[in-house]
């Protein structure tokens, strides 16, 4: 048998840098996974507040039996602050926004401006995520055009809430957070399933191309060969996947 295609050990370019100026013990510890858009959710909140951190990659391979022990489900992004852990990615986005109020803000003072963008948040973790992981795993070419077709539905009714020049105006806030790793990663399914930007509208054009060059975004991204390197070998992943599913019922290999 052949030695396993793993993912690439460590972050690169912009991201590696940010990676080595966080080496050093902190109070705040921040358990990384540097190809998850999960994990940037968090690491972009961190960069945005200008909070101390230690930077930890975990091997998805060879969990410590630390890290396992903190965060049971043994995935990242999670944190340990003065030896408390915590995990979840929009849940550590609050938590930071909690625990460092003296830090930028990235959620409105005034409560209904608060929850409204909660609401969106909500939005992007269930439709525009899941739409996105939904579009990457379809195989079928029918299964594929859907799959776009309920992206793009779910980013036109984001796009029509953004204020500009982020979502709720003038300040970068967590909406914005939320939905940047997915923007940062949209060129990927521009090249493997025909994704164009501009499908969605102009003002999400423009919307995302602020958010793709933000400091916090680009500091916080690994080299886009890298990137699709790791898409890719989720999208074989998962077509071997569904080819050993249809052998095991007797379809016909997609």
């Amino acid at each position: 048998m052949g030695t396993p295609d793993k993912v690439f050990p460590h972050a690169t370019g912009e991201a590696l840098k940010t990676v080595n100026k966080h080496s050093q013990p902190q109070d705040l510890v921040f358990y990384s996974g540097w190809f998850c858009p999960y994990v940037q959710r968090t690491w972009i909140a961190l960069e945005e507040k200008g909070i101390a951190y230690e930077y930890k990659e975990v091997d998805p391979y060879r969990k410590e039996k630390h890290f396992l022990d903190i965060n049971p489900k043994g995935l990242v992004p999670a944190v340990e602050y003065h030896g408390k852990p915590l995990y979840e990615s929009l849940i550590l986005c609050e938590f930071l926004e909690d625990a460092f109020p003296s830090t930028p803000r990235l959620l409105p003072a005034d409560p209904f401006a608060r929850a409204h963008s909660r609401l969106w948040m909500d939005h992007i973790s269930k439709a525009i995520a899941s739409a996105f992981i939904r579009l990457l795993q379809a195989q079928d070419p029918d299964k594929q055009t859907a799959a776009l077709q309920e992206y793009y539905k779910a980013l036109r009714i984001l796009a029509d809430q953004v204020k500009a020049p982020y979502f709720g105006g003038e300040d970068w806030g967590l909406v914005d957070t939320a939905v940047a790793p997915w923007i940062a990663r949209d060129f990927v399914v521009e090249k493997h399933r025909g994704f164009k930007r501009e499908n969605v509208g102009r003002n999400w054009e423009e919307y995302a191309k602020r958010v793709e060059s933000r400091e916090s975004v680009l500091r916080t991204m690994s080299d886009r060969e890298r990137v699709e390197q790791n898409i890719r070998r989720y999208l074989r992943d998962e077509a071997q996947s569904e080819a050993a599913k249809a052998v095991r019922a007797g379809r016909p290999v997609p």
